[in-house]
């Protein structure tokens, strides 16, 4: 095995297959910081390129697309609150913020080493964790799916502001308009036109919910003359600022890895889970939303340590775990490799020399990361006058280039409406993103849970799995219940 190791090692460490990485990395982060152009696009644009590659530099050069657009979707959502990607959207919860008190550098430091360490992570539980973490995923059924998933949704509680019941509404808000379109059962709803009858994409609403409302408001309200570009601060993350967070980023990582590993869950739905999983145990819980860097290395660490598990049920399968190993299973189909518990017997020596460039793709992706960051911190000098009409026309552009729909721009300018409304009316957005994000999944699975019980509820606890999330579920809806009453006590107090 040593001398197989050391053979792929010889293999990877060329030239070629050096620039052809970090090509990808850089690529990616570019492509992700770009409002509307998602890794997906990314990879797919990038796929017939591969087909005169040799199968290994080829698929390495697919997933360093993936791992730099996953970070780079960061970049946008914390310089101008626009995520390059659905799994940044909670980056920009307390990225944005960060960088409206000056410390843009240091949140995009944060994104980076959070990024890097949930990607290493990975890595290395995909080299060692590959047949028994798959294994493990194909045992969890749509009942663990569903109970999984409204737990997650329980973060809604935490980015709800200063009223529950505001967030509570935002949150309907958002499963609501998560149903439009074909149900599994090839019903309708809400399909007042032929384009809706496809649903509302993710991009749009996403994009239209958080970068149109900042340019509204920029239009209504009027920026006063001296108003200056903010400034990025002391970008350097202090070692003390790094192990206050260290907790956080390796249960970030560990939760990226254990939900990617999960065939359809990927990294926006393991970013939302680590982010509250984070909130509800750090000492500066209510910080979150209003600037707090740890929750930047809970969003970063998670949705980049999926990125590495998505490939475990990939390989080990020939399952793929989000869209992104979709493409990428044709990929390897093209190249005559096929997935599978077969690929460790006929081509291991190709395995191997895929593991060790995925973990040199993560040294890679700090060094494209750093340079990269130089460039994008240019953006925080310009004036945000200047700034507004690139960011529209990117917006604009990103969208309708994914599936080239008018429908998706109406929808983008539409949701940018909605969310300017939210914020007269101080409505939060961040609940209405979380559930409209998770809203299908979590319908989904009900549904198919219903379907495999004949209408017996009782399915939602037939597993010790399902009865880990219900207890955690019912301790965090007796803690969030807890917190509002003493809330209302204090008001008492204080009006009396």
């Amino acid at each position: 095995m040593l001398n197989e190791l050391m053979t792929a090692l010889q293999a990877v460490a060329t030239l070629q297959n050096f620039l052809i990485m970090a090509a990808g990395i850089w690529g990616g982060v570019i492509i992700g910081a770009i409002p509307g152009m998602t890794g997906t696009m990314a990879v797919t644009l990038a796929l017939p390129f591969t087909f005169y590659m040799d199968p290994v530099p080829s698929i390495l050069l697919l997933v360093a697309l993936y791992k730099g657009s996953t970070y780079g979707g960061s970049v946008s959502a914390i310089l101008i609150r626009t995520p390059g990607t659905a799994s940044a959207a909670c980056t920009a919860l307390d990225g944005y913020p960060l960088a409206q008190q000056g410390k843009a550098g240091k949140a995009l430091n944060m994104a980076l080493y959070s990024s890097v360490v949930g990607d290493f992570f990975s890595n290395i539980s995909l080299i060692f964790l590959a047949a028994p973490l798959a294994i493990l995923a194909l045992k969890v059924g749509p009942p663990e799916y569903f109970m999984l998933m409204v737990f997650a949704l329980t973060t809604v509680a935490g980015v709800s502001g200063n009223s529950l019941l505001m967030g509570l509404l935002s949150a309907c808000f958002g499963l609501l308009l998560a149903t439009a379109g074909e149900d599994m059962y090839g019903s309708f709803r809400f399909a007042f036109t032929g384009d809706m009858q496809a649903g509302l994409s993710v991009a749009p609403v996403l994009i239209g919910l958080f970068a149109l409302p900042e340019l509204i408001k920029l239009i209504v309200f009027r920026n006063p003359p001296k108003a200056r570009a903010m400034a990025l601060g002391d970008d350097r993350v202090s070692g003390k600022e790094f192990r206050g967070v260290a907790k956080t980023l390796f249960r970030g990582s560990f939760i990226g890895v254990i939900l990617g590993a999960i065939p359809g869950i990927g990294p926006s739905a393991a970013a939302f889970f680590s982010y509250g999983s984070a909130q509800r145990s750090s000492p500066r819980g209510q910080n979150f939303g209003k600037g707090e860097i740890e929750g930047v290395a809970a969003s970063e660490s998670a949705n980049n340590g999926a990125c590495g598990a998505t490939m475990i049920p990939l390989l080990a399968l020939g399952v793929p775990g989000d869209v992104i190993t979709g493409v990428m299973l044709g990929a390897f189909m093209i190249q005559g490799l096929t997935p599978g518990p077969l690929l460790f017997e006929t081509n291991i020596h190709e395995v191997y020399m895929l593991f060790i460039g995925m973990l040199l793709s993560s040294v890679l992706l700090l060094f494209a990361g750093k340079f990269t960051m130089r460039i994008f911190t240019t953006i925080a000098k310009i004036p945000p006058t200047l700034l507004s009409p690139v960011v529209l026309l990117l917006c604009l552009f990103g969208i309708y280039a994914i599936g080239n729909s008018m429908f998706d721009v109406v929808v983008l300018l539409a949701l940018g409406l909605v969310g300017f409304g939210m914020y007269l009316l101080d409505i939060p957005t961040a609940p209405f993103l979380i559930a409209f994000i998770l809203g299908p999944m979590i319908e989904e699975n009900l549904r198919r849970a219903l379907a495999t019980s004949r209408g017996d509820p009782m399915v939602l606890l037939s597993s010790p799995i399902t009865w880990i999330f219900a207890a955690l579920i019912l301790f965090v809806v007796a803690l969030t219940a807890r917190r509002e009453i003493g809330k209302a006590n204090q008001r008492k107090a204080e009006a009396q």
